[in-house]
C-alpha cells in the first residue's frame, strides 16, 4: 500500500477529522491578521474549521460539517484563491487528478503559500501548506506528484474559491 492510498483511506474513514484545536496556526505575522471572532464572522463554520483549526475534508466527498466544495471537479481555466483572504494560490494549468479525493496541484503561484512541518497524523511527517497572506491552513504537500515538480499539493476544496478566466 502506498502512502498516498493509506492517507486517502484514513480520510475516507474520517480519521482525518481528528480534533486539532490544540494546534497552533502557521507562524506569522501575516498581511491579513484577524481575531478569532473576526475569522468566525468572515468564514462559514466548515471553512473556519479547515482554515483556522487545521481540519480536513473527507476524501472523495469534499465535504466537511455538511458543507461541500465543487472544486475537485472544477475544470475551467482560472485561479484558485484563498477562501479566507482572496489571495491567488494556484492556477488551473497546474491542477491534475491525483486520484486521492482532494483538489491537487503540482505547483503554487510564486510566493502564494508557505509551509511548515506537520507530525500530527500518527507521527507521520508531512509538509503542511498555508496561505502566505493570512496563514490559513490549505492542506499538505507530498513528494509523489507529476513532473515537472514531483510535488502534490493536496488542498481542501473548502479552503479555496475559484475565479474563472
Amino acid at each position: 500500500m502506498s502512502r498516498r492510498s493509506a492517507i486517502a483511506g484514513l480520510g475516507a474513514l474520517g480519521l482525518s477529522q481528528l480534533p486539532v484545536s490544540a494546534f497552533a496556526v502557521a507562524p506569522g505575522p501575516f498581511e491579513v491578521a484577524l481575531s478569532e471572532a473576526e475569522w468566525r464572522a468572515r468564514l462559514s463554520p466548515a471553512r473556519f474549521d479547515i482554515l483556522r483549526e487545521h481540519a480536513t475534508e473527507r476524501a472523495y466527498t469534499n465535504e466537511h460539517m455538511g458543507e461541500r466544495s465543487p472544486l475537485l471537479n472544477e475544470s475551467r481555466d482560472g485561479t484558485y484563491t484563498c477562501a479566507g483572504c482572496g489571495n491567488a494560490l494556484y492556477r488551473s494549468e497546474t491542477k491534475y487528478d491525483s486520484r486521492t479525493g482532494w483538489p491537487s496541484f503540482w505547483e503554487a503561484i510564486d510566493g502564494a503559500v508557505g509551509t511548515q512541518d506537520d507530525t500530527r497524523l500518527f507521527f507521520i511527517r508531512r509538509t503542511e501548506v498555508h496561505c502566505a497572506r493570512c496563514g490559513g491552513h490549505l492542506g499538505h504537500i507530498f513528494d509523489d506528484g507529476p513532473p515537472p515538480t514531483g510535488k502534490r499539493h493536496c488542498i481542501n476544496g473548502l479552503a479555496m474559491e475559484f475565479e474563472p478566466d
